[in-house]
């Protein structure tokens, strides 16, 4: 397939999108992650039980959305844990709302307590980011990493984008965030690496290029450098065919 339909793969989304990853729902569960309530708001609007694609887990109409709202729980807590969440409080949340869903009576009353669940999840997240507060720069220098992730990012780049000079930024950059701008990049790359393993089928050469790496062996030593095993190990061993692995 032709690089630059791979990477419109990857990068597809409206332009009003921030951090968008490769698919929607990955989108939604980004969101949540990074606390974008507007952003959950709009992807929870349609109806829960209105999803296309989900695959029939129950004969039984009510049965089937409320396996899938379990699913859906789990999956937001991991999410929510990889970005600091605790663990106690991630379970009891999902906990609860399982609890709520499970005496639901129609697939309707689901829909709203899964808008719901989200919506909390998504609250507390930002309400966990406000404690971590970026100057205006580094926030700016960070969504432009985001938004760029297949691409060669440099710093000047950063540089241009923040109006400030490289020197400077670089020292801020680390101040806050404790990594370096370079740091920074090739773990948030490392990060979206991961999540395309489990979450596509897009070979390890196609990740490496779509995420712009130099080449496939750099990225599978950086990537066993960083997580102990190779990209290839890491999906035949993460990626049971589990709807908990979606």
């Amino acid at each position: 397939m032709d690089t630059k339909v791979l990477l419109q793969e990857f990068i597809n989304r409206d332009e009003n999108l921030q951090h968008a990853p490769y698919d929607p729902e990955q989108e939604f569960y980004f969101a949540i992650k990074q606390g974008n309530v507007n952003k959950v708001d709009e992807l929870t609007r349609n109806a829960f039980h209105e999803k296309k694609g989900l695959g029939r887990l129950s004969t039984n109409e009510l049965q089937h959305f409320k396996y899938h709202f379990a699913i859906t729980a789990a999956l937001v807590a991991r999410y929510c844990m990889e970005a600091g969440m605790e663990m106690a409080v991630a379970f009891n949340i999902s906990d609860y709302y399982i609890q709520k869903a499970d005496l639901c009576t129609s697939v309707a009353k689901l829909s709203e307590m899964h808008r719901a669940m989200c919506l909390d999840y998504c609250r507390k997240m930002q309400q966990y980011s406000k404690k971590n507060i970026y100057s205006r720069p580094i926030v700016n220098a960070i969504d432009y990493i985001y938004d760029h992730l297949n691409e060669r990012i440099k710093a000047r780049d950063l540089s241009n984008y923040t109006g400030l000079s490289p020197a400077y930024l670089s020292r801020l950059f680390k101040g806050e965030t404790k990594e370096t701008i370079s740091e920074f990049i090739l773990n948030r790359k490392l990060e979206t690496a991961q999540n395309m393993l489990i979450n596509s089928d897009y070979s390890i050469s196609q990740i490496a290029m779509m995420l712009s790496f130099p080449s496939q062996s750099y990225f599978t030593e950086v990537f066993k450098e960083k997580f102990g095993i190779t990209p290839n190990v890491y999906r035949n061993t993460i990626k049971p065919d589990s709807p908990f692995n979606k």
